[in-house]
């Protein structure tokens, strides 16, 4: 007699993330998705629109991140592994502070996530090797699903490099530095591969090839369709019989 798990459809809403350099329009696309919807997600915004701060431990660890990056706008302090592990604490702080929002059945979509930061670091962790960086990519995705459960849907939303640095040079009235135009560049790379990796997570909205009202409403509908059927959320390091934390169901098996 073989033991399988039975399937428990949870009540939460979904996670979503959207992802993607500065500059693609990740936000302003993902906002007017959102508009779209009756039922609307609580959005948490992305740590570049979090400069005045909120109270709370999440807040505070982003401030300290900002003062040792010594204003660079991609928080590189010069130790990315530390870096990488504060950044993943706030990400789990961040999905603490929504647990009650998923609870009730409403959809949470986290301005970048855990995959900002795996991309990031690992390009400062693996820098003028794009293969290692796309495995130590993928190496702290596994450890920050250690610390909490991925996103149940990615959006990544990508455009021509160089395109989006000129946006977003126009939008924060900065010019980017020679070596901070090439980060992005090689993050854009990276973000597209890492999302080929894994299929099921991501959906990819290429702006090369999609207009502004199409990228909008592929967003809306896959945020739309993300709550169904959804499994429970469980704190990884309690292993798979741990109670959900939205639902409190704990995982069963039955006879094959």
């Amino acid at each position: 007699m073989t033991i399988t798990p039975v399937r428990h459809s949870c009540t939460r809403g979904p996670l979503v993330s959207a992802e993607g350099i500065n500059g693609v329009g990740k936000t302003y696309l993902t906002n007017r998705a959102v508009e779209a919807l009756d039922d609307k997600p609580l959005m948490l915004d992305e740590f570049s629109q979090r400069a005045n701060g909120r109270p709370g431990l999440g807040e505070a660890l982003l401030r300290f991140l900002r003062e040792a990056s010594a204003g660079d706008p991609f928080l590189r302090g010069g130790t990315p592994m530390a870096e990488a592990l504060v950044l993943l604490a706030i990400k789990r702080h961040d999905l603490d502070t929504v647990i009650p929002d998923l609870s009730s059945g409403r959809a949470v979509v986290e301005g970048r996530s855990v995959d900002t930061t795996a991309v990031c670091q690992a390009l400062l962790l693996r820098p003028d090797d794009p293969d290692a960086a796309l495995e130590t990519a993928t190496a702290l995705l596994e450890l920050a699903s250690s610390y909490r459960p991925l996103p149940d849907l990615t959006i990544l939303v990508t455009d021509d490099a160089s395109e989006a640095v000129v946006r977003a040079q126009r939008r924060d009235r900065r010019v980017f530095t020679t070596e901070q135009a090439t980060f992005m560049r090689e993050a854009c790379a990276l973000y597209e591969r890492l999302a080929a990796t894994d299929p099921a997570r991501y959906r990819v909205v290429d702006r090369r090839s999609v207009g502004e009202h199409e990228a909008a409403e592929q967003i809306r509908a896959w945020i739309h369709d993300a709550g169904t059927d959804l499994g429970c959320l469980r704190e990884p390091w309690q292993g798979p019989g741990a109670r959900c934390m939205c639902c409190g169901h704990r995982a069963e098996s039955a006879p094959a």
